[in-house]
């Protein structure tokens, strides 16, 4: 059915920002993230097992996105996120649904809502 490169999964997201360097930068620091900033084509940043591909809008129009993301400390995230310079949208919560979670939005209009999963 999918034939994704090596290490990619089937559905990959795709951020089209104004500062793609400076969003590569912010993922890098808060989310803990590998991968570099490319010139020539999409970012690729890996953030634990996942692929997130930055672009910049020299052809493309903006397009933000919210992600849903598991770490092992969400408040240790929390906290790098807020250093960061993110918009605290919801400081970290536990959920009824077995994750602590929090919701913060970038400088480039991404949401991310960030979690650790605290029971099955």
């Amino acid at each position: 059915m999918s034939n994704p490169p090596p290490g990619w999964h089937t559905v990959t997201p795709r951020i089209f920002a104004d500062d793609p360097e400076g969003l590569v930068g912010f993922i890098k620091q808060a989310l803990e993230a590998t991968g570099d900033y490319q010139t020539t084509r999409p970012s690729e940043i890996r953030i634990g097992d996942s692929i997130v591909m930055i672009s910049g809008t020299e052809f493309r129009p903006r397009q933000t996105a919210c992600l849903y993301v598991y770490v092992n400390d969400v408040d240790e995230v929390f906290e790098r996120s807020v250093n960061a310079g993110v918009k605290v949208i919801e400081a970290p919560t536990d959920m009824p649904y077995g994750d602590r979670r929090c919701t913060v939005e970038d400088a480039w209009g991404n949401v991310w809502q960030i979690a650790t999963r605290t029971s099955a």
